[in-house]
């Protein structure tokens, strides 16, 4: 059974969101990763101010291999697509999910020690750039959410309780 790995920023997460909004949702797609990654292999929640020695910590309590790292900003993510990942890794390789604008939202390494911290801008080519590598488009990977914006487009996809958070901003409940 593979290692889910969630960086996860808590309370300090997604500062492009309206301030009285945005600890509410982060937990919301937090809950929405964790339901779909439970359903694939054992999780861990890496709480983090800084997301790639978070992984690191999380990834030297890991036993099973391989081991997937997956955003918590990914609302839309089922456990098929975690699947697909998984089925992505080249032997003794990284599979990386990027994100639209380059960074990483989403890895799949055949041992936890194929793990650097490269997080930030750019940060998809230089994990590519590591061990064997194959870079996998899966769509609700690649869509994350970083503004509002994000969230209203990709609203259809997210699971319940990401879609229970925006209908509770909606509605002036909260």
């Amino acid at each position: 059974m593979p290692s889910i790995v969630i960086p996860f920023r808590g309370e300090d997460a997604k500062q492009r969101l309206p301030e009285d909004f945005r600890a509410e949702l982060a937990v919301a797609m937090l809950a929405d990763v964790v339901a779909a990654a439970v359903e694939v292999g054992a999780v861990i929640i890496a709480d983090t101010r800084g997301q790639g020695p978070a992984v690191e910590a999380a990834l030297s309590d890991v036993q099973e291999s391989p081991v997937l790292v997956v955003n918590a900003d990914l609302p839309a993510v089922t456990p098929r697509d975690l699947f697909a990942l998984l089925g992505s890794i080249p032997p003794d390789g990284i599979a990386v999910a990027p994100a639209r604008d380059g960074t990483t939202n989403a890895l799949g390494l055949a041992t936890r020690g194929l793990f650097k911290p490269l997080y930030g801008p750019g940060s998809a080519a230089r994990f590519l750039a590591l061990a064997p590598s194959r870079l996998v488009e899966i769509p609700n990977l690649t869509e994350d959410v970083d503004t509002l914006e994000d969230l209203e487009r990709l609203e259809p996809r997210v699971g319940p309780n990401a879609r229970a958070a925006l209908a509770s901003l909606r509605s002036g409940a909260r």
